[in-house]
């Protein structure tokens, strides 16, 4: 990796080495048509065949039917904060919320604009350091929907399994670990993750929702906030974000290329326990700051001794080319980002800097 450094950054985060250098080769002439993906038309004919094949790669990856939309959208999760309730919670007005985390929570703030929500499940009286068990969610069988949040990037939590909840349509921010691994996309009725940790740059939101679900959203919302209008237009309704939406479609064609997302899924595990392993190994100088069964394959959150340390250690880690290792500023300690696109070998390298660290502090 010629002039990288190891960048553990929540996000925008690292993206896979071999897409950076397909998308250098094609940035000033995109595949010899004499322009770059961020100079043509949305509607030409070039960059349909990008998005039509960002689309059935996608499809591809996670097995969706014919009965979902895949929506390439702007705005972030945060807009979608605002969009899921306003298109899904009526005509009952009313929906449950499972908190985990702080984007659980801002969530949760947005709904509450739109109509009732009901706190099924929430963590935050242990600082968000676990995931709830099924037997303590108090779910609403009336409810519109069911929205969670599957990993937590700020408190380093994850969601092994979907919430049950019979009948009622599922919701997911999965920003922070969509495509770690297979999933069974029919529990779903709605899915949406920002691009800047798995996907590709900021700036792109795929959204995919179950087409049955569409019959929800009112003609008398704003027409941006309206799913079905961008459904029934393709993602073209406006201008899409071209390049990050190629970047994806590059992103898709590497992890088909690998083997798709259970050879992803292993990877990660492997990655994840070489990291924790390490940290349960140390005897207590790094100590982990979330339960063991609900431990981020994403995001590995620990503390040291005192700040002082950690201060110290991330100081030292970033001349030694180990970016974004500081904890979100909420919650402090050290955060290390293993997205998909993270490599074993910068773990491993992680981990040999730990080890010295230890011994020399």
């Amino acid at each position: 990796m010629e002039n990288r450094i190891y960048n553990l950054s929540a996000g925008p985060a690292i993206l896979p080495e071999e897409v950076l250098l397909e998308a250098q080769k094609d940035l000033y002439s995109y595949k010899g048509s004499g322009m770059s993906v961020m100079e043509m038309s949305h509607r030409g004919k070039i960059f349909d065949g990008i998005i039509k094949g960002a689309d059935a790669d996608l499809r591809k990856l996670l097995n969706i039917g014919d009965n979902y939309s895949i929506l390439f959208l702007q705005g972030g999760a945060t807009l979608q904060f605002s969009m899921v309730p306003l298109n899904l919670m009526p005509p009952k007005n009313k929906a449950d919320y499972i908190v985990t985390g702080a984007w659980a929570e801002k969530a949760v703030n947005e709904a509450k604009r739109v109509g009732t929500v009901n706190i099924a499940a929430t963590t935050k009286a242990d600082n968000h350091s676990r995931i709830p068990a099924q037997a303590e969610m108090k779910l609403d069988a009336d409810a519109s929907y069911v929205h969670f949040t599957s990993n937590n990037t700020i408190f380093g939590t994850q969601f092994r399994t979907e919430p049950v909840v019979g009948n009622v349509p599922l919701v997911c921010d999965a920003s922070s670990d969509f495509l770690h691994k297979m999933i069974d996309i029919n529990k779903y009725g709605l899915i949406y993750a920002g691009a800047q940790k798995n996907i590709g740059p900021s700036g792109v939101t795929v959204v995919i929702v179950r087409k049955d679900l569409l019959e929800r959203s009112s003609d008398s919302l704003h027409t941006y906030m309206n799913y079905k209008i961008h459904a029934d237009n393709e993602t073209m309704y406006n201008t899409p974000t071209t390049f990050g939406i190629y970047i994806a479609s590059l992103v898709f064609k590497w992890l088909l290329n690998m083997g798709g997302l259970d050879e992803m899924y292993k990877r990660n595990l492997d990655k994840a326990k070489v990291l924790y392993d390490a940290i349960d190994g140390s005897d207590g100088y790094y100590k982990g700051t979330t339960a063991v069964d609900a431990r981020s394959l994403m995001n590995v959150t620990y503390r040291l001794p005192n700040e002082q340390l950690e201060e110290k250690f991330v100081k030292e880690a970033s001349a030694k080319g180990f970016s974004g290792l500081k904890g979100h500023r909420s919650v402090g300690g050290i955060r290390a980002s293993i997205y998909n696109a993270f490599p074993k070998a910068g773990v491993e390298a992680l981990v040999d800097f730990m080890n010295e660290f230890k011994k020399n502090n």
